[in-house]
């Protein structure tokens, strides 16, 4: 068989299964598996391929033919300017939580030396981006997860980035004051379970995925950690995000505003705490 077979043989079978892009994921399944760039695969599509190449690609999609998240196949992610580990400890980045990173930044604009917490940290994306991004920031990354934790750690090292860790929930186990806090909580409701991708229901973290009143306990808790004028910038349902604007108005926030995500959806709440 040769490269150009395997990869028309194995976006159909892809399709078949309702990968969502069964094109692209083959590239991506089968560069990584034949030890290739994207661009490799069709300027070598006539050669053929032996048995260990062979049973290398089908391995990885095989596990993307389960539903098993690519990221969690490929084993890394992109995140901002980052490449992040990434497996079923944590949540896989996504874009939407890339806004609001954007939406920390402009918050923390003329802050010098900002204090940063970031709840529920996961693989660290927003920590590390933030403290990339950030000048002169300290960055506290939380998570109730220890196996979470420990993958957060893991891309901090790869990446020599110093933030500190602390396994906890919520803020219960840091002191303040901070200049923002942001997170990106458990926000699905469990009577959603049915209607998600497979990719989410059956193998990321469940407590990452079910929300059980984390977005409104840290909104509460927020208040006493963070400085005047500190913020506190969260990502939300997109069907609750004007919900969320209004509970943090209600808690004394102020410059409460939602900020859509690229497709559209209102997806991150930000307030400023000034009492």
């Amino acid at each position: 068989m040769t490269l150009a077979e395997l990869l028309k043989t194995t976006t159909g079978y892809l399709a078949d299964k309702g990968v969502d892009s069964p094109r692209v994921d083959a590239e991506l399944l089968l560069a990584r598996a034949l030890g290739l760039s994207r661009i490799e695969l069709y300027t070598q599509h006539d050669r053929p391929l032996n048995q260990d190449e062979l049973a290398s690609a089908r391995e990885l999609v095989r596990r993307r033919a389960a539903r098993e998240p690519l990221a969690y196949i490929l084993g890394d992610w992109g995140f901002r300017r980052l490449i992040l580990k990434t497996d079923a400890r944590a949540l896989v980045p996504r874009p939407e939580t890339e806004v609001l990173v954007d939406r920390a930044l402009a918050l923390l604009a003329g802050v010098e030396a900002p204090r940063i917490a970031d709840v529920g940290t996961g693989t660290g994306a927003i920590a590390l981006a933030l403290k990339t991004e950030c000048r002169g920031s300290t960055v506290t990354a939380i998570d109730l997860s220890p196996d979470a934790l420990a993958l957060a750690q893991e891309n901090a090292a790869e990446l020599s980035i110093d933030i500190t860790f602390v396994e906890g929930n919520l803020l219960d186990a840091v002191e303040g004051p901070f200049d923002l806090v942001a997170s990106n909580p458990p926000y699905v409701d469990d009577d959603e379970a049915a209607s998600l991708q497979p990719e989410v229901r059956d193998h990321e973290p469940k407590l990452a995925v079910f929300g059980h009143g984390e977005t409104e306990a840290l909104a509460d808790a927020a208040r006493a950690k963070l400085a005047p004028g500190g913020a506190l910038v969260l990502e939300c349902h997109e069907g609750k995000a004007h919900e969320v604007a209004g509970l943090l108005t209600s808690l004394g926030y102020t410059d409460v505003r939602v900020t859509s995500d690229l497709a559209g959806k209102p997806r991150v709440v930000e307030g400023r705490w000034t009492a």
